[in-house]
């Protein structure tokens, strides 16, 4: 194929750049940060889009915030494309402070905490969640008796709170983003449009010189026939 990698990825390394990108998550900042200045749209649309997709790394809806940035865009009528970048905000080196401050936020608003005697950590009981769902499934095909005990654990102790506690951190840096990116968007236009504008002159004045020079030729070429 003509598109086909000369050498395909190994799995392996697939998952290690998931967790560290080639030339490190500053690089990959800083492209995503390039990619968002140069979309085709109002500064505002832009940090609304912003906004959206820092937003949504606060909530527990793994796997899904790609869909989940883009209804908060479409609905706040944000650029749902620098909705879908600005979810790499939530990325393998913020997501543990992202999971702490939303699920200690959660615990406090709804006056809840972990069960002690329950020592699986957030991991463990996410896959025990799994587990549920996978063997539930499976029972509805089978004589085995379906047990949600494990799930609803997840429920109580992960899911909910999670999903409660992120909405004031969730707001916070999504409004600091906003904020932030309004101006440096706009000044980033305004300075990018300069350079255009600047191109294009000098382009018109190329082409008029070029012009000029062409006229004067052909004013001269006569005399030098005649000669």
């Amino acid at each position: 194929m003509v598109f086909k990698r000369r050498d395909p990825k190994s799995w392996p390394r697939a998952m290690l750049e998931l967790l560290w990108p080639k030339g490190g998550w500053n690089r990959a900042f800083h492209y995503v940060k390039h990619r968002v200045h140069r979309l085709p749209d109002s500064p505002e649309r832009i940090a609304r889009g912003i906004f959206a997709g820092v937003f949504t790394t606060f909530t527990p809806f793994y796997g899904f915030h790609f869909i989940v940035a883009a209804v908060l865009a479409r609905i706040m009528h944000g650029n749902i494309i620098a909705s879908l970048m600005a979810t790499f905000f939530g990325n393998p080196l913020t997501y543990v402070p992202i999971g702490i401050a939303s699920l200690t936020t959660g615990h406090w608003l709804l006056g809840t905490e972990v069960d002690s005697e329950n020592h699986r950590s957030f991991g463990g009981k996410f896959v025990d969640a799994s587990a549920d769902l996978k063997d539930n499934f499976l029972a509805m095909f089978t004589d085995a008796t379906a047990d949600w005990s494990r799930l609803s654990v997840f429920y109580d102790e992960i899911f909910f709170p999670y999903m409660i506690g992120g909405i004031l951190p969730g707001l916070l840096c999504a409004s600091i983003c906003y904020y932030l990116s309004v101006p440096l968007i706009r000044a980033y236009q305004k300075r990018r449009k300069g350079v255009i504008k600047a191109k294009l002159e000098a382009l018109k004045a190329k082409a008029a010189a070029k012009a000029e020079a062409k006229r004067k030729a052909d004013r001269t070429a006569p005399d030098r026939t005649g000669g």
